[in-house]
């Protein structure tokens, strides 16, 4: 008969000693969790996600029945993990449910949490960068398309050209190629009236062409999975590195 012995072992703080962060990653996303393994390569930072139910198709109802499941999502989150801050992974989701009401949701079971999506993140960016005016690129149907343009124009943010891949089925979006995002982002970017280019989508490859398009364009790309990485980290006392996505990265809160 084997002896079985008892051995003793050292405790420490766990992975992420600089920030723990939290993602609410849609079901249907195929993106989002391989580009933050990228924007998030930092020593120190831990990143844990959890996913949301929601439908395929993009419309602003289905975006709204999104609302009564996030605080279960969020739960998902072990409240033991302390976490820093969580983000709530969808643009279009937090245009029609509204961000106040994403971030009561999610601190529900997260008090202590700072709390973000891509459209709040967005707006941080734009304020970090000194943009007023930016084109708009996103995968969405017009109706989706124009309440995100009107929710950004509200906060102070002009809306000097919009382009849009009227796609309603979020399996599609997540095929969208990179080369085609490139180059809707130069055709839209090479407007003269703007100061930068937003692409929205967590479900969108964009992280990919920013240095590129940056490059290309001579003005700052934000696309929403960027945003939000930076946007997380900042809440959660990382100074963001410097950084292959773009120049978003070399500023903070």
């Amino acid at each position: 008969m084997s002896y079985i012995q008892q051995l003793s072992c050292s405790i420490d703080a766990g992975l992420g000693p600089a920030a723990k962060i939290g993602l609410i990653v849609l079901q249907t996303d195929q993106t989002i969790e391989h580009e933050f393994r990228q924007l998030l390569n930092i020593d120190g930072v831990a990143c844990y996600h959890s996913r949301i139910a929601n439908a395929m198709a993009v419309t602003p109802q289905t975006l709204a029945q999104m609302a009564a499941d996030l605080p279960v999502a969020a739960s998902l989150l072990p409240a033991e993990f302390e976490f820093d801050a969580i983000g709530y992974a969808c643009t279009s989701g937090a245009t029609v449910i509204g961000e106040g009401a994403v971030a009561a949701a999610i601190q529900q079971h997260h008090p202590n949490a700072k709390v973000s999506n891509p459209l709040t993140a967005c707006k941080a960016a734009c304020e970090a960068l000194g943009l007023a005016r930016i084109a708009l690129l996103t995968p969405y149907t017009p109706e989706v398309t124009q309440a995100l343009a009107d929710k950004l124009h509200s906060s102070g943010i002009d809306i000097a050209t919009t382009g849009y891949f009227n796609l309603e089925d979020d399996f599609t979006v997540g095929r969208v190629t990179s080369a085609s995002i490139l180059e809707a982002v130069l055709a839209l970017g090479q407007n003269t009236d703007c100061e930068g280019v937003f692409v929205s989508c967590t479900s969108l490859r964009v992280a990919g062409i920013i240095a590129q398009a940056e490059s290309i364009l001579g003005k700052p790309v934000i696309s929403s999975n960027q945003a939000l990485a930076w946007h997380l980290l900042s809440l959660a006392g990382v100074a963001p590195p410097a950084s292959i996505f773009g120049g978003l990265f070399q500023y903070s809160l």
